[in-house]
């Protein structure tokens, strides 16, 4: 029987999630052509709502089709009290209760916020955009979040990181139900990658917080200077004229974390400039990010962003290199 998807769309719906994802189930057949999902929009009340990119959608259904769906899928959105304060008010709230424990409840980007606010995400694994993570976990503390991955499947709810995730996880959700050849021809036809290596970790923004105010920002701008030679805690704390101790005190106070983490993050962040804009060969880009071989620099960025070098370049590397020589 042909799988029934309900795409519960909510006010400020994001118009990259609610056509994206869905498509790729849309497109998902089997070998004789016959779709293997059926999808059907719907809104509370069937009343038309807005859409985050400027636009009105006027779906075909109201919520009386979540009691018949075998997956209830939710794109992000950008507003509302659900993402603002974690509230998800009726009928939404007794729908997806009602669907949970029957129905497969699946969530895109922020939409991870109207499950939560639902309680069903409450002691199981969910992710959500990276960007809105501190505030999903200060409304929802129950939840075991983990902002560094594309997708989490937890059986019966699946959570998918931000906007593009939410293919990565349709097409597992395909994969899951009809194997990969399927997934694979979905893919191709969607044009899209069947699979991404790595996790949300390769996408977020950490800010560098380099304040000539602080004690220690004067010794990390130095440190940032000289990525590629060895630097050891005395060494930082004479250039910082402190003692040891007092500058480790100092320096997680000031970052949040240990010299030695700091830097390694710096190094990478490096390594990974060098790979997105460089041809330099994974030893030197090695070598100019201060790991001392190419076997270190790949521990360090496959615990980073879980991916090898190569990997990482053949996804990043822009299509003309922006240098291939000169200084580290």
């Amino acid at each position: 029987m042909t799988h029934r998807v309900a795409v519960l769309a909510l006010d400020e719906v994001a118009g990259f999630d609610l056509g994206a994802g869905p498509e790729i189930l849309d497109t998902a057949k089997d070998a004789t052509g016959r779709p293997l999902y059926e999808l059907a929009v719907c809104t509370p009340g069937g009343a038309p709502v807005r859409v985050s990119s400027g636009y009105t959608l006027v779906p075909d259904h109201g919520l009386e089709v979540l009691r018949e769906a075998d997956t209830v899928l939710l794109p992000g959105i950008h507003g509302g009290a659900a993402l603002r304060s974690g509230i998800v008010t009726e009928p939404v709230l007794g729908a997806l209760r009602e669907a949970a424990g029957r129905a497969r409840l699946v969530s895109i980007c922020t939409a991870a916020f109207v499950l939560a606010g639902a309680g069903l995400l409450d002691g199981r694994p969910a992710t959500t955009h990276w960007r809105h993570a501190n505030r999903f976990r200060r409304l929802f503390p129950r939840v075991l979040l983990d902002p560094e991955v594309l997708f989490v499947d937890d059986g019966d709810i699946l959570t998918a990181a931000g906007v593009a995730a939410g293919i990565d996880l349709c097409l597992h959700l395909v994969r899951s139900d009809h194997g990969s050849e399927v997934a694979n021809t979905a893919a191709r036809r969607c044009v899209v990658a069947p699979w991404r290596e790595g996790g949300q970790a390769q996408f977020i923004e950490r800010p560098l917080p380099c304040g000539m105010d602080a004690s220690t920002g004067a010794t990390r701008v130095w440190m940032l200077e000289r990525l590629h030679e060895p630097l050891d805690l005395a060494t930082l704390a004479a250039h910082a004229r402190m003692s040891v101790r007092t500058f480790t005190r100092r320096f997680r106070e000031e970052t949040g974390l240990s010299p030695a983490r700091w830097l390694t993050q710096r190094r990478v962040d490096h390594a990974r400039k060098l790979l997105e804009t460089t041809a330099l060969p994974v030893d030197e880009v090695a070598r100019r990010s201060g790991f001392a071989t190419a076997v270190s620099l790949r521990q360090h960025l496959h615990a980073a962003v879980g991916v090898t070098p190569l990997a990482y370049r053949r996804t990043f590397r822009a299509s003309t290199p922006l240098a291939t020589a000169g200084t580290r």
